[in-house]
Formats: C-alpha cells, structure tokens, sequence
C-alpha cells in the first residue's frame, strides 16, 4: 500500500495559474470553484516588498477529520492513500466542508455535491501523473510515495525545511510546502486590504457576504486585532456553508427537547394524572418542532432526496448519523408518551421519564458533538457547548410551558418560572465563560466578529439583552406578582426563544468567518 502525497515548491512557482486551469480543464470544474488556486500574499514595507505564491488544495490528510464526518462515506480512502470522494452517495450536508481545515472542499453547482482535489487518482491508477504537476512550468508540484524513501519527494522531506498548513489540527496533512512564507500558509496572518486584490475590488459569495479576512488600511496595522504580517493580493472566496436553517433546527431541537425535560420534571414531582398539561399536549409540542428540526435539517441538504442515506448508507463515525438515531429514538418515546397520556396510563408515564430525559439530553446536546467534528471551527471546538445545549433546552423547556400556560392549566408555575429562570441564569453565566476564556487565535478572531464585528448587533441586542435579560427580568417580575402573572412569563418565554436563535445564528455564523485558505 502506498501514501501518495504532494510537495509544492513555493521558491519555484511562479503563480502562472497553470495548475489551476489545468485542473479545471481535466475535471470540468465549474466557475466559481476551484479545486486547486494559487494564493499570492505582499510583504514587506514599500520599498523593500516581495509577492510570493503558494498553491492551495486538499492536504490528503491521513487522518482526514471530512472522512471522519461525512454522513455516507462518500468521502473515502483509496488504496493509494488518496482521499477520493462518489458523488453516487453525497447528500451534499456540507459538514465536510466545515471539517476540512483547509478550505479545499466545494459544493459543485451543477451536481450539489461536495467535491475537491482527488489528487487526479483516475491518472494514477493508470500510471500517469496529475493534470498539475505535468502543466506546471518551473516543475513546483511534485507528486510521490511518501512511504518510499527513494521517492523524490521523500529525499526532499528528509532533508530540507518543510511545512504543512494548520500542523496544529492534527490531521496528520500529506502536502508540504518548500520555501513557503509561513504567513501564507497561516490566513490569520494575512488580510485583504480595502481597497480589494489585484484582480477584484472585493471578492463577495452569492449571499453578499466578503470573504473571510480581517479588514487592513493599506501600510498600517490592524486597528482590530494584531498579528496581520502581510496582506493577501488574490485568492478565491469560499461560502458560509450553514447559516439560518442550522441555526434554526437548535433552536427547534432545544424546544422539542426543553418541553419534554419539564414534563418528565412534571411526573417526578407526582403529576403523571395531568392529562393535558402533562400527558398530551408536552408531547404533541415536541413533535411538533421535532418534525421541523427534520425539515429544516433536510432542506439544507444539496441533495434532499438522499437524506435517507443517513439510514441506508450510514457512516457510524458521523455524529450526523449518530444524531438521525438519537431523534428518531426520541420521537419514538415521545409517542410512547402521547399514547400513555392517551390512554391515561399514569403508570407507562412514570416509567418512561427516564427514557425521555435521556432522549431529550441526547437530542439536545448531540450537536456539540457534530460540532467538535468540524475542526476547521475553532470557535465550535469548545467544551462548554455541550452544557450550554443543555442549558438552552431547560430555558426552551420553561418557556414552552410559560407560553402554554396562557392557553390551558398548568400545574407547579413558579417551579416552571423557576426553571426558566435557571436556564437563562445558567446560559448566561455558560457564555460568559466562554468570551472570556483563552483559545486559539481563530478563536480569537471568531469571538471579535462575533461580540465586536459583523455579528456583534444580532449578539448583544438578540442574544445577550433580549434572549437572557429581558427573560431574567421579566420572569422575576412573574414570580413577585400573585396575580396576572401568567401573561409576563409567556412574553419572558417568547424572549427567551427568539433570543436563542440570535445567539445561535450569530455563533453558528461567527464559527465560519474566520478564513481558513
């Protein structure tokens, strides 16, 4: 068996593009896209300035975190080493793309699903070599068996200075770099100035939205953050890849799951003979918005008539397969649950309060998990995801209850405020810790767009004001007051709800603005 990988020489390459359109040519690649580009960088200071390129692709990486997370492993091992990819199995979820630190992954815009450098492995299995290595005029792209130490590539790896991107994450990358400014491998180093690149005044994805990079005056430093060395001449824009509908399927999950935790509290606390309050309507609601977590999961799907492949073709290693079971197994214990309210079985109740907090803990925090699976988003990597998941859904719980409170009966309601109070109390302090404790420089960056650059109105007014203060307030003002009550705490739930999904879509989206290529 071998493990072919790629040297790139940056002292030879000339960023002539030949690689680039070489690699378009041979794989039909879209405008827009790229699987392979060249990156040039400017440092120095005028008059002492160089232009250096480097090219950017796929690192084959022999622990590859896109193999690792995607759903039907449509993303696979060749016996050569080579990270290839079967359009025939890609329901085009994306989650490649976030776990990729690289940027080298790509929705094909003619067949929706995710596509990258294969290393042109239909070549190398019969002898030939890639469409870029034999277009490249300076001989900078050299392809080789890593695992051979008579390849040439591996003499060179032996005994020269070389380096890889992002060492740091671990995937254990097979493309190395000779001669490389270390700036360019690293894009938190380098900036896009305002006044654009050498090609394009800005570079914009289809939503309007620039590419990643941290705004820079040209020949001054970053007033924002330091650490920019060199500003970035021309490369390509990579898409946000989830926005509002994964931002919205955890707010829904939090809801589904949140108001089955009250209602098993509800039973522990000796109200399984609450028919409606307890036995049938909890249920109903957490189908409800169970069944709009499935819509909104399969409508961000490129290929939705493929998401049963996440059964049929399941890769066990994906938290987004693990996490189809979890709900599933929870929408079979809600149901248990509405036919046990049903039927008034306050005895099937009691026994399945068990079963469904460990169902609605799963459901609610499984995605803390898909996002630690995304490595190419430092931001998402952090331990507290999972308990602020868990907070979120008591906080969604409380408030789904103070809201039904309005229209039925509804037993134990300062404990239920209580439980709101404590979500957003335990949200709050969870967050806190979050923003003030140390990370990586991606980390950094992310957290600044998200509490001081673009992200930082929906934040602080949606997350911080109206999803935690105005509940806190507001439900402390239900709990002082004997009568009238229910009517605060319902609009304390409902401001609690809408302010989840602003923190949620400002994290989710903060997570993605830090450039990766």
């Amino acid at each position: 068996m071998t493990r072919m990988g790629f040297l790139l020489d940056s002292d030879g390459c000339i960023g002539c593009h030949a690689c680039t359109v070489a690699c378009k040519s041979e794989h039909d690649v879209p405008l827009g896209v790229n699987r392979t580009w060249v990156k040039y960088i400017e440092t120095g200071t005028f008059p002492d300035v160089a232009r250096k390129f480097n090219v950017m692709r796929c690192n084959q990486c022999d622990d590859a975190p896109c193999m690792t997370i995607c759903p039907t492993s449509a993303l696979f091992r060749a016996d050569n080493g080579v990270v290839d990819f079967q359009d025939d199995d890609c329901i085009g979820c994306k989650s490649c793309m976030n776990a990729c630190p690289y940027d080298a992954l790509y929705i094909n815009p003619e067949t929706n699903t995710a596509h990258k450098c294969n290393m042109c492995n239909h070549r190398l299995e019969v002898g030939l070599e890639p469409s870029c290595q034999i277009v490249c005029p300076t001989e900078a792209i050299k392809i080789g068996d890593l695992d051979d130490p008579t390849s040439e590539i591996s003499k060179i790896i032996a005994r020269e200075d070389v380096a890889v991107r992002a060492p740091e994450q671990n995937t254990k990358p097979k493309v190395y770099y000779r001669g490389a400014d270390q700036a360019s491998l690293d894009p938190t180093r380098t900036a896009i100035a305002n006044d654009g690149m050498i090609w394009a005044d800005t570079l914009r994805d289809k939503s309007g939205t620039h590419h990643p990079s941290i705004p820079v005056e040209l020949g001054s430093k970053p007033t924002d953050l330091h650490g920019v060395v060199a500003r970035t001449a021309y490369t390509t824009a990579h898409t946000m890849t989830w926005k509002a509908k994964v931002s919205g399927y955890l707010v829904t999950k939090a809801i589904s799951a949140g108001v089955m935790l009250v209602a098993a509290l509800l039973v522990m606390l000796g109200h399984a003979d609450e028919q409606v309050a307890v036995g049938l309507v909890p249920p109903m609601v957490a189908g409800v918005f169970l069944s709009i977590t499935g819509v909104l999961l399969v409508a961000d799907l490129k290929q939705p008539g493929r998401f049963h492949y996440l059964i049929t073709k399941g890769n066990w290693s994906s938290w987004l397969v693990k996490g189809a079971y979890i709900l599933m197994f929870f929408a079979a214990v809600c149901g248990l649950w509405w036919i046990g309210g049903l039927v008034e079985a306050v005895g099937l109740l009691n026994v399945l309060a068990v079963p469904v907090l460990f169902g609605a803990v799963g459901t609610a925090g499984y995605t803390a998990f898909l996002f630690g699976q995304c490595e190419g988003r430092d931001l998402w990597q952090t331990p507290l995801l999972l308990p602020v998941l868990i907070a979120q859904a008591v906080t969604a719980g409380g408030a789904s209850y103070a809201i039904i409170d309005l229209l039925i009966e509804v037993p134990e309601t300062d404990a239920i405020r209580w439980v709101l109070l404590g979500g957003v109390a335990a949200t709050a302090a969870l967050i806190a810790v979050e923003l003030t404790s140390k990370g990586s420089r991606h980390v950094e960056l992310a957290v600044h767009e998200m509490t001081g650059g673009a992200y930082a109105n929906q934040f602080w007014w949606g997350g911080i004001v109206l999803g935690l203060i105005v509940p806190a307030v507001l439900v402390i003002v239900a709990l002082a007051t004997e009568t009238g009550s229910a009517p605060i705490a319902a609009l304390a739930g409902v401001a609690a709800l809408v302010g989840m999904f602003a923190y949620e879509d400002s994290f989710v989206r903060a997570g993605q603005s830090v450039p990766l290529s």
